[in-house]
């Protein structure tokens, strides 16, 4: 049995991984790709339902729950999650075949169907045994990375596979090329617009925008803390950059946090809290900072939704609805650019991060445009820690 530096196995990893190093450079033979969604209702009895598995071990009424379902019913009970995840398998689907690889796509949710047990169960009954994980969520955090691992671990036990199957699962992807590829093309458009319409820069405000999170979460996000939005803040200034210079890909490289590239101010933004009033989440919340601009002399906002993968039910409600509505009443022009989807940079991208794995790809040729990455294939002991739920079993990374 191969031993990590703690004692333990990698749970359920395959031999290249199962050692725990932090970049895996041995080739492996997978037999299929796992795309892990969130997951999301196709109808308004679905609702509820859904919200519960998204809150389970909370506790909280239905009462309450109803109070976000109104997000839902507001769009016929749809969220968009499960068909973006459709197209996102057959771009994937496409994109491997073009190149001629040979690697079936399951897909498995976390919180509705189809869900994570069902993609291992076809994996069994098509006699697949070594599996890759790719999960959409490009960021490090409990509910981004650690507890999609988690749900893959508890998909295992519940259909009596361990043992039986090796999963895997990709790097967080964040600075990737072909995922911020999307967001500079996107601003690039965006205040391309803004030009035409006479907005000049100097009155121009750009928000990256991501989903809030506990700071307790935050402050535990990663190996050493922080890494959610040091990660963001990394990326958007990627992505600023990229409007006065090439951005040039590259293992390391230094990466500043700064507010402006040329005369264009810009800031992070959080979105889509939840939870009591009395428990801390990061800061500051994009309608809050929507309202203040117009005191700053700004005219025109451009929202960036650097979080998400594709147009989530937070972006299509947080953003394309309510702050869109905060800019129209603050008299501000606002734009919302567009998520990667299945933008093709982003598809190649993916496939791209599959085939690291597959040829053992060396660490110092794996692209990465932040300093912080390319990050680990497998996850450090305690990344990420729940402190509210504590440690559970997790594939692709050292216990605990």
């Amino acid at each position: 049995m191969t031993i990590t530096n703690n004692g333990l196995p990698v749970p359920s990893a395959t031999a290249a991984a199962a050692d725990g190093p932090e970049h895996v450079e041995t080739p492996v033979a997978y037999d299929a790709i796992v795309l892990a969604g969130f997951g999301g209702p196709e109808g308004q009895d679905d609702v509820i339902p859904f919200l519960r598995n998204v809150t389970r071990g909370r506790g909280i009424p239905d009462e309450r729950l109803e109070e976000v379902a109104h997000h839902y019913r507001h769009f016929g009970g749809v969220s968009p999650i499960n068909q973006q995840n459709r197209e996102l398998k057959a771009a994937l689907e496409a994109e491997l075949a073009a190149r001629g690889i040979d690697l079936p796509v399951l897909w498995g949710n976390r919180n509705w169907d189809p869900y994570v047990a069902d993609a291992l169960r076809e994996a069994k009954e098509r006699g697949f045994t070594t599996l890759l994980g790719l999960a959409t969520s490009a960021y490090s955090s409990y509910s981004s990375c650690r507890q999609y691992r988690e749900d893959f671990a508890m998909a295992l036990e519940a259909t009596g596979l361990e043992g039986e199957l090796r999963i895997d699962k990709v790097r967080q992807y964040f600075d990737h090329p072909g995922f911020v590829a999307p967001f500079v093309e996107g601003l690039r458009t965006a205040l391309a617009g803004l030009a035409e319409r006479g907005i000049p820069q100097s009155a121009i405000r750009v928000l990256f925008a991501t989903h809030s999170i506990p700071t307790g979460d935050a402050d535990r996000s990663g190996p050493d803390g922080g890494a959610y939005p040091a990660q963001h803040l990394a990326v958007a200034e990627v992505v600023m950059r990229s409007l006065v210079e090439p951005v040039e890909t590259s293992h390391a490289g230094e990466v500043s946090t700064g507010s402006t590239a040329g005369p264009i101010a810009w800031q992070l933004v959080y979105q889509s809290r939840s939870g009591p009033p009395t428990q801390p989440w990061l800061e500051p919340d994009v309608n809050d900072v929507i309202a203040a601009l117009p005191g700053e002399d700004v005219q025109a906002v451009v929202i960036v939704p650097l979080g998400f993968v594709s147009d989530h039910m937070e972006v299509l409600w947080d953003l394309d609805t309510e702050a869109t509505e905060t800019a129209e009443e603050h008299g501000l022009i606002a734009i919302r650019t567009p998520t990667p989807g299945t933008h093709p940079a982003y598809v190649s991208g993916l496939v791209d991060l599959v085939l690291e794995r597959v040829n053992g790809t060396p660490t110092a040729e794996r692209p990465a445009l932040t300093s912080l990455g390319p990050w680990y294939d497998v996850c450090r002991p305690g990344c990420c820690e729940n402190a509210r739920l504590g440690f559970k079993p997790a594939i692709a990374g050292i216990a605990p």
